[in-house]
C-alpha cells in the first residue's frame, strides 16, 4: 500500500493522522527524557565519552524529526479549520 501525501488525505484521515502524530510525540518526549537521564547520570559520575555523546546525538535527531513531522500536518489542519 502506497503512502499518500498529507494534502491528498480526506478530513477524517487527516484527523486520524493527527492522533497518530500526537502519540508519536508523546513517545518521543519520553524517550528524550530517558536519554537526558542517561546524560545526567554520566555527568554525575564524571564519565565523559560515548555514554554522554551518543544520547546527546540521539536527542538532537529525535527532536528535529518530531518537529518536521508535525509542521505540515498542523498547517493543513489550520487551513481546513479542523483543529
Amino acid at each position: 500500500m502506497e503512502q499518500k501525501k498529507l494534502s491528498e488525505l480526506t478530513d477524517q484521515e487527516l484527523l486520524e493522522e493527527s492522533k497518530k502524530i500526537k502519540t508519536k510525540t508523546l513517545i518521543t518526549t519520553v524517550l528524550i527524557g530517558f536519554l537526558i537521564g542517561i546524560v545526567l547520570y554520566s555527568v554525575m559520575k564524571n564519565t565523559w565519552g560515548l555514554l554522554t555523546l551518543i544520547p546527546l546525538f540521539l536527542i538532537y535527531k529525535l527532536a528535529n524529526k518530531a518537529k518536521y513531522d508535525s509542521k505540515e500536518l498542523e498547517a493543513l489542519l489550520k487551513e481546513r479549520n479542523l483543529k
